[in-house]
């Protein structure tokens, strides 16, 4: 008796990636970046973690998030190595547009100057 019948037909998936108007890449059918959910798996997340962290996720993407990258590290952190770089050049122009290195400072001074308190953090 042989206990091999006809072969199972597996049908193989692709990653639940899309691209968004920004160039980022997104998980299925949320606004969850991959960098997100790579940034939660580098720092010791399981996908399940993840999945709580992220509820607009199926397990089943993150799963295949995972092996994606797994299966693909170079030209994910590639990927990834980009949008940082990305990321840094528009923190670095919004802050020389903005003027916002001594922002704090000119606040404080403004208030002091007119004699207000300043305004304490809200304390959760």
């Amino acid at each position: 008796m042989s206990l091999m019948s006809a072969p199972a037909k597996f049908q193989a998936t692709s990653p639940p990636f899309r691209w968004d108007e920004a160039g980022g890449i997104r998980i299925g059918s949320s606004r969850v970046t991959l960098d997100s959910i790579l940034a939660s798996y580098h720092n010791g997340s399981t996908p399940e973690e993840i999945a709580i962290q992220y509820s607009v996720v199926r397990l089943e993407d993150i799963y295949s998030t995972i092996a994606y990258y797994l299966n693909h590290r170079q030209e994910i952190d590639s990927y990834l190595e980009q949008r940082n770089q990305q990321s840094e050049q528009l923190r670095q122009q919004l802050s020389q547009k903005h003027n916002l290195v001594d922002l704090r400072q000119r606040l404080l001074t403004r208030y002091q100057s007119k004699g207000e308190s300043i305004p304490s953090a809200p304390s959760n």
